[in-house]
């Protein structure tokens, strides 16, 4: 982040910062194991190319207030003020949304489509998990359990994002992911494990009626390429993008593409220059 980057705390508790005051925002949206520190090179490139940049800390992350129930509706109700503050400056506003953050931004726009003029949705998928409750009940269960047994997020964390990057990852690019990792509360971890488990919007795939870019990693295997092309086929207009040599954390492992991804699409629907 640069020297003009700045931290706001909304009315609502929800923190975010900022970078660049161009005529449309992109407010970037976190997964699980992340936070607004997770995007640092997506703030610089972004505002450099004349866009706002705007990344928000999840409810529970970093400088937010946690919410109760904690749930998809509350999560997009914690958002909607960060993109209003936006469009009442006279802003579109493009949500990008990683992992459970894209999970977040479809729920955004299920709940105010007037208000979402475009979404790029990375390593993320309509639902999650299947129908059997045993199954959602295994995975948290699995998840936490190193919590369950006194490991602290920090000692979890290099393990985790390991599993999730390509084989060939970045040594520097890893270890910055699991920083960013290490420091989500355990108990806003646990929080949102539950929540996840619960999404599902794939009916609303087909009501989505703004441009949309499917960002998949080639090595994801928790947002698998072909889950994403998938869905990107069900949303009208939908373009769908593969990253060569990236797994689930593409925004860190290789931003370099990633924001080259990005910033094409961002050109060819929402040009500032």
């Amino acid at each position: 982040m640069n020297a003009d980057t700045n931290l706001q705390i909304l009315p609502n508790g929800v923190a975010v910062v900022a970078q660049g005051t161009g005529p449309v925002a992109v407010l970037m949206l976190h997964g699980i194991g992340g936070g607004k520190a997770a995007w640092p090179a997506q703030l610089d490139a972004l505002s450099q190319a004349g866009y706002r940049a705007v990344a928000w800390d999840m409810p529970g992350y970093g400088d937010s207030a946690l919410i109760a129930p904690y749930d998809f509706a509350g999560l997009a109700q914690a958002l909607q003020p960060v993109f209003q503050a936006e469009r009442d400056a006279g802003r579109r506003v493009v949500l990008l949304g990683h992992s459970m953050g894209g999970m977040v931004a479809q729920e955004a726009y299920a709940a105010m489509p007037g208000l979402i003029d475009g979404m790029v949705l990375s390593g993320t998928s309509p639902a999650f998990g299947k129908a059997d409750g045993q199954w959602q009940r295994d995975f948290v269960a699995a998840r936490t359990a190193p919590l369950d047994a006194g490991k602290t997020m920090a000692q979890m964390a290099a393990g985790l994002v390991r599993a999730m990057v390509a084989p060939d990852a970045d040594a520097q690019a890893v270890a910055f992911a699991a920083s960013v990792m290490a420091a989500v509360p355990p108990d806003t971890y646990r929080a949102a494990l539950q929540a996840l488990v619960r999404f599902d919007r794939r009916e609303m795939l087909a009501r989505i009626g703004v441009p949309v870019l499917a960002l998949a990693g080639e090595h994801d295997a928790n947002a698998a390429p072909a889950v994403m092309e998938r869905m990107a086929q069900k949303i009208a207009g939908a373009e769908y993008l593969c990253l060569p040599g990236v797994g689930h954390l593409a925004c860190m492992e290789r931003p370099a593409d990633f924001n080259a991804a990005v910033l094409g699409f961002l050109g060819r629907h929402f040009p500032v220059r």
